[in-house]
């Protein structure tokens, strides 16, 4: 599950991220941050099953971090969309492809949130909802 986490001023230099993966065993990483003294903001992956999922959320909480779900990683405007291959390179994890019959196709599973295929599409058809 991709997670954005706010840091407010008063827990951005303590060590939360590293303490509840310590305390649940999780490996969460870390895809994006923007972090400096005054706030923080990650997004981040946590590959837990729901139950853990919902207790890392808490964990995160009850530290004073706001997270909040991505329910929809990536939005493809198709009537945009040239079909023209330039998003499926340079993505890391292969989530973007075409199908056999050229039309492209979009994995959420594999999808990291990078954003190097909003970068890349030339119609700016992909964007981050």
């Amino acid at each position: 599950m991709i997670v954005r986490l706010t840091y407010s001023p008063e827990v951005v230099e303590k060590p939360v991220l590293a303490e509840i993966i310590l305390k649940t065993g999780v490996p969460i990483n870390i895809l994006e941050a923007k972090v400096n003294a005054q706030k923080g903001e990650l997004v981040v992956s946590i590959p837990a099953k729901e139950k853990t999922l919902e207790q890392i959320l808490r964990f995160f909480k009850e530290a004073g971090v706001t997270a909040q779900k991505f329910t929809q990683i990536l939005q493809i405007d198709f009537n945009k969309c040239t079909s023209c291959g330039a998003c499926i390179s340079p993505c890391p994890t292969r989530a973007l492809r075409f199908t056999p019959d050229w039309t492209l196709e979009f994995d959420e599973e594999k999808c990291v949130a990078c954003r190097t295929c909003v970068n890349a599409c030339p119609v700016k058809a992909i964007t981050v909802p």
